[in-house]
């Protein structure tokens, strides 16, 4: 869809580029575009993020009909995205063709993240615009960044040494492993049912499982990993080598049942829940609230298996 909207309106229309970006925000929800554009908006960059869900799909409730909301991309923007200086695709899964396809099209130099989840991530992602543009890192990110590694320090020993299984798309779960690993925790099953390829412009293709594993070699954790799986193998490998926590869409909400083990819902789609698309888990902000989300998973299983002796009001 989105190497459609390149292909079919993208235009370089001007013989010197604008000082803009475009930001392919890849397979995430509303609220986390609204994040990134946030970020955006406070490093003083201009932008054209596209697609871009927010302020459609959660649109607030004024108590006046609109026909068209005022949030999403606009067909003048779209067009624009040919002038731009650099595109930045965040996740290769899902953004990188488009991004290819715009820098054949009109010679808009392309850039290939991650999905911003967790602190490393968004390093990334601030590093690589602060080149690009030659702006400084303003303190209100730096004040985000410095509150999420003291969340970090503070929290560290309810995750560490916790194993813990994660499926999904293959840019959320490449994402979410390394974030994971930098809490200490260890990802022994990663799985996605995504094909195993994917990847980024001047570069091989990427391969999903030979990224996780380079992922837990450094971090010296054996795990299974696997593209193309399906939720049956994932629970015949929890069976064989229990976890502490699940992360994944609504779907894991099954093993995690069967399995009595913490779950962590994330990713596309999350059906039994409410309120999530609203909320970010992209950037420090979002990293801060993935924190509270498997911290509070494990401390109710902590709570809910203890033994009245041990049932503490300070965890």
């Amino acid at each position: 869809m989105v190497k459609g909207m390149v292909s079919y309106l993208s235009e370089a229309t001007l013989g010197t580029k604008k000082e803009q970006v475009n930001i392919i925000p890849g397979f995430v929800n509303p609220g986390d575009m609204r994040e990134i554009k946030n970020i955006l908006k406070t490093m003083g960059i201009k932008f054209i993020m596209f697609p871009d869900t927010s302020g459609v799909v959660d649109s607030p409730m004024t108590g006046e009909y609109v026909m068209y909301p005022r949030g999403g991309t606009r067909l003048a923007d779209l067009k624009d995205t040919g002038n731009s200086k650099v595109t930045v695709a965040l996740g290769s899964y899902a953004s990188a063709d488009a991004a290819n396809q715009l820098e054949r099209k009109c010679n808009v130099p392309a850039l290939v993240l991650k999905t911003p989840i967790g602190i490393k991530a968004t390093d990334q992602l601030l590093m690589a615009l602060r080149s690009q543009f030659t702006v400084e890192i303003p303190y209100e990110l730096e004040e985000e960044r410095g509150q999420l590694v003291d969340i970090m320090t503070d929290t560290h020993f309810h995750f560490h040494g916790k194993k813990v299984a994660i499926f999904g798309d293959p840019d959320i779960v490449l994402a979410m492993t390394e974030f994971v690993l930098s809490l200490g925790m260890k990802p022994v099953h990663v799985l996605t049912g995504t094909p195993a390829t994917g990847g980024a412009i001047g570069t091989m293709v990427g391969n999903f499982e030979d990224e996780v594993q380079g992922l837990l070699k450094e971090a010296g954790i054996e795990g299974k990993v696997k593209a193309e799986g399906d939720l049956f193998e994932l629970h015949q490998w929890i069976k064989n080598e229990k976890v502490d926590l699940l992360i994944g869409n609504s779907y894991g909400k099954y093993i995690a049942k069967a399995e009595d083990l913490p779950f962590v819902r994330l990713g596309f789609p999350i059906l039994d829940r409410s309120v999530h698309s609203y909320l970010p888990v992209v950037g420090y902000k979002g990293a801060m609230r993935l924190i509270e989300m498997i911290s509070n998973a494990l401390l109710e299983r902590a709570d809910r298996d203890a033994k009245d002796e041990d049932f503490e009001l300070v965890m």
